[in-house]
């Protein structure tokens, strides 16, 4: 196939010529605009600023530092992330320490001049509605990851297991509240809702994470991987159910609390009678046709902003509107892959690590100063694994598996992550959690998940180990 060929000089040349006289022509007609402009008069000015000067310069320096956070904060945590990964450990618990590394925990304790230009306090506010944003995308993409077939197979084990990784931790995190609150809480946050809170955040597991590191290690699909995943979405969706739960009787007066948890009930009702319905059948037309247009994926967002805007309506947190409407689009189909796939590099690369900053510029880990501190963080670390591996691996045990599959479903259902992370934001927020509390209970969210990747990896190798001799012992036998 033939290129045109390359126009005439004349050609060129009468092309240069237009274009010069078009632009003499516009400066010309300007000035005759200018001089006729020049004796009109405006009205006075209606607010007190002067043209030229005001709010800009601050609204450009503010957006400066925003900006300069943003890029600062993805290249940590993409950097952090990879080095955890090539450890074998999972990328978010890089990309946490990175956000705690460039706040007060770290770089605004040994470099204050520089933390203090990097992560302004001016910036705290901007990158919070960004963290709320991503947080709320993050949790739709959860509930889209979400096989809610796997909450349909109603095995003994998973149930038994699933309950267990619930309950156990619950009221072991309660119980340890009777000891925490009088020392790290204050008064004017009721035991009983600080207690509700204790022992939610003990019982909450990282559903993405646990499903990451089981791809990583190629055992979703085995029975001890399946195990893990439909005991991790039970746990998901039921700890979710109780942050709104207790989240409601948070925000809400005691004689408004009914109120909050009755409406909330009537919205899980009309999501699931008539919101599913109708996505249902959009997805079987989007099935047909094969396409996901940008109309499809503009009501699906808007959609997303409602639910989320009715939970926090009805006093529960957007991120439970979200995630519930993630979990009512059927996982496989071509409109949760197609959403997952156009929002998933946005919200991971860009947003989730403004939510990393905004909880690294809240975490302030020299605020778990002395013995008695150190001591009481040490507890809740050891209460979190006691009631999440030892409800979870008791159950499996008394379900029939042995002790070291036992073992390892334990092992991944104390993986916290993000999700806790999540938890503990809403817990500061509410004023249920302090400072100082928040510092301890991210500390034992990264050793929670941190000590997963290794403990399970002995167990591998371990039940690889016994399997060995078998083999050599079966060979020996045929020969």
């Amino acid at each position: 196939m033939s290129s045109a060929p390359p126009p005439a000089p004349a050609t060129q040349g009468k092309t240069l010529l237009a274009y010069g006289v078009m632009v003499v022509v516009t400066v010309a007609l300007f000035q005759l605009v200018r001089k006729a402009g020049a004796g009109l008069v405006a009205p006075a000015p209606t607010s007190p600023a002067t043209f030229g000067q005001g709010s800009p310069a601050a609204h450009n320096d503010t957006l400066f530092h925003v900006l300069l956070a943003l890029a600062v904060v993805i290249v940590a945590s993409r950097l952090l992330g990879m080095a955890f990964k090539w450890f074998q450990q999972p990328a978010v618990v890089g990309e946490v320490i990175a956000g705690i590394m460039l706040g007060p925990s770290l770089l605004g304790r040994f470099a204050p001049s520089v933390s203090g230009y990097l992560l302004p306090p001016a910036v705290a506010p901007y990158l919070g509605i960004l963290a709320q944003v991503g947080v709320v995308l993050f949790m739709f993409l959860v509930g889209l990851e979400l096989d809610t077939s796997l909450l349909r197979k109603k095995t003994h084990t998973t149930i038994a297991i699933s309950h267990a990784s619930i309950l156990a931790p619950f009221v072991l995190g309660s119980v340890a509240a009777l000891w925490i609150y009088p020392q790290v809480s204050s008064s004017d946050v009721p035991f009983g809702i600080f207690a509700l809170f204790m022992g939610l955040s003990m019982s909450v597991t990282a559903f993405p994470v646990l499903a990451r590191i089981l791809t990583d290690r190629g055992i979703q699909k085995t029975r001890i991987g399946v195990i893990a995943i439909s005991c991790a979405a039970v746990d998901d969706v039921t700890a979710w159910c109780l942050l709104a739960f207790v989240v409601s009787v948070a925000k809400s007066k005691v004689g408004h609390a009914t109120v909050t948890i009755g409406l909330t009930v009537v919205y899980v009702a009309v999501m699931l009678a008539v919101v599913r319905p109708l996505l249902e059948r959009a997805v079987r037309r989007h099935e047909l046709v094969r396409n996901v247009t940008q109309q499809t994926t503009a009501l699906v967002l808007v959609g997303l902003l409602l639910s989320s805007l009715a939970t926090e309506c009805i006093g529960v947190h957007a991120l439970f509107g979200a995630f519930l409407l993630g979990a009512i689009v059927p996982h496989e189909s071509l409109l949760a892959k197609s959403m997952k796939q156009r929002l998933e590099d946005v919200v991971v690369v860009f947003l989730l690590p403004a939510f990393f900053a905004f909880t690294g510029m809240r975490t302030q880990i020299g605020l778990v100063s002395g013995l008695q501190n150190w001591l009481i963080c040490g507890v809740i670390i050891v209460v979190a694994c006691l009631g999440k591996f030892g409800g979870s691996a008791l159950a499996a045990r008394l379900t029939g598996l042995d002790g070291r599959d036992a073992a390892t479903i334990g092992v991944l259902m104390n993986t916290r992550g993000l999700m806790e992370l999540i938890v503990l934001n809403i817990g500061l927020d509410l004023r249920v959690l302090s400072p100082t509390l928040f510092a301890m209970m991210v500390v034992m969210a990264l050793v929670t998940t941190f000590a997963t990747t290794p403990i399970l990896h002995l167990l591998q190798r371990g039940r690889a180990e016994e399997a060995a001799p078998r083999e050599g012992e079966t060979s020996e036998a045929s020969g």
